[in-house]
């Protein structure tokens, strides 16, 4: 079984905190990691998928919970929304920390009803699809190694995958066990159905849920791109506040996110739009119903893709390395662009440039030069990944890094 580098950060928030809300997309191996963790003696298991406990929970939340002895572990706790209240009085009677380890393929933070009932009682962890350095068997350090100034140190894993088959496979434990294309396929295809038709269903009323999978498609094929909401609207044929509507609840199951621009006041005229990822580039690669040879064929969309599975891997490896790291991405109006932006609490910031290509110039480091001259000594380092396997300085705080570097230890 593959280990998942959040396993000790969750072990550490039930040793302090009441309540653990495991979070993330469907297929993510949340229930997996939930089961292994109630294995310790006393703790008890249960899963509102099962029927007849979601029953019960919905029917009497308050009794339910009520009839809870010692640590629990509630699975898909998004199916019975009223257990939130019922959690936070038993809270409230008892603060004992790890009494509660929840699970949920609905994002809690965008349901103000439900985060709030807990606010001040609960952490929640997000669990994303398989990481580069969990399929290696690493606890990827690259995200360190950027900031203490290390990334010399680094040593980038050989691999035998092609780099648009690992793109087009994604991260979900299920589909990195299809090596046929048409059975993952088959299985990309059962999942974006029943997200769609299921949970998005259950989370609101959706009139002309029939255009969410065109809409799904649209966003796939503008993934790591500027989010122009008119010409989404223009293109999926939906009203500005429809579309506004359908963006958050594709956000609110894991389907879509949002990196941010960076506005610092930098004395120039910035971009402000956010651009836009899908969670999985496996997923993107089968809304486009593309498979690795026109992947490895179509450089610019390769470069898309890999720019979405670059960001995607960063926010995994922030989740259990450095949670209060953000990312966000970087652009003038001039034109200047850094794809991905990491900045810490204490304003220190890191640029990270993607490339699919074996070959960099200067020119590729012109947007990063441009960041560090302007922030000073708040900019800690700047880097270029590239295809290519060697690690080069390239000036002061600049580096060349080969992608494999993103999965180190």
């Amino acid at each position: 079984m593959v280990r998942r580098n959040i396993q000790d950060s969750v072990r550490r928030a039930m040793g302090d905190t009441p309540v653990v809300l495991l979070n993330g997309a469907r297929q993510t191996g949340k229930t997996t990691l939930a089961q292994e963790l109630a294995t310790t003696p006393g703790v008890r298991y249960f899963t509102l998928d099962d029927a007849a406990t979601l029953a019960l929970a919905a029917g009497d939340p308050s009794g339910f919970i009520r009839n809870l002895s010692g640590p629990v572990v509630i699975d898909e706790i998004q199916k019975a929304p009223d257990l939130f209240p019922a959690i936070k009085l038993a809270v409230d009677k008892d603060r004992r920390p790890g009494n509660f380890l929840l699970t949920g393929s609905a994002n809690v933070l965008t349901l103000p009803r439900l985060s709030e009932s807990l606010a001040g009682r609960m952490e929640v962890i997000p669990l994303f699809p398989f990481s580069a350095g969990e399929l290696n068997g690493r606890r990827e350090g690259f995200v360190k190694r950027l900031f203490d100034g290390t990334l010399a140190k680094a040593k980038p894993i050989s691999t035998n995958d092609d780099l648009a088959v690992r793109l087009v496979r994604g991260g979900y434990p299920e589909a990195i066990q299809r090596s046929d294309d048409d059975r993952r396929g088959a299985w990309f295809a059962s999942y974006i159905s029943t997200i769609l038709q299921r949970d998005v269903r259950d989370l609101a009323r959706v009139d002309g849920l029939h255009a969410l999978p065109n809409l799904l498609k649209l966003l796939a094929a503008r993934s790591s791109g500027l989010l122009n909401l008119a010409d989404v609207s223009r293109d999926a044929g939906l009203p500005h506040t429809t579309l506004t509507r359908y963006l958050a609840l594709l956000e609110t199951v894991f389907l879509v996110h949002r990196l941010p621009a960076w506005s610092p006041n930098l004395g120039k005229r910035l971009v402000k739009a956010a651009k836009l990822h899908l969670v999985d580039t496996g997923l993107a690669c089968h809304l486009l119903g593309t498979d690795a040879k026109r992947l490895t064929d179509d450089r610019s969309l390769l470069g898309r893709m890999l720019e979405t599975f670059v960001v995607g891997e960063l926010r995994k490896q922030l989740s259990w390395a450095d949670p209060r790291t953000t990312l966000y991405h970087f652009r003038t109006a001039a034109g200047a662009e850094v794809d991905v932006l990491l900045e810490k609490p204490d304003g220190s910031v890191a640029g990270v440039e993607i490339k699919a290509c074996a070959t960099v110039g200067t020119a590729d480091f012109a947007a990063l030069q441009e960041l560090r001259d302007q922030l000073g000594r708040k900019f800690i380092a700047g880097i270029v990944l590239y295809t290519g396997d060697q690690l080069v300085p390239f000036g002061d705080d600049l580096w060349l890094v080969p992608l494999t570097a993103l999965w180190a230890e």
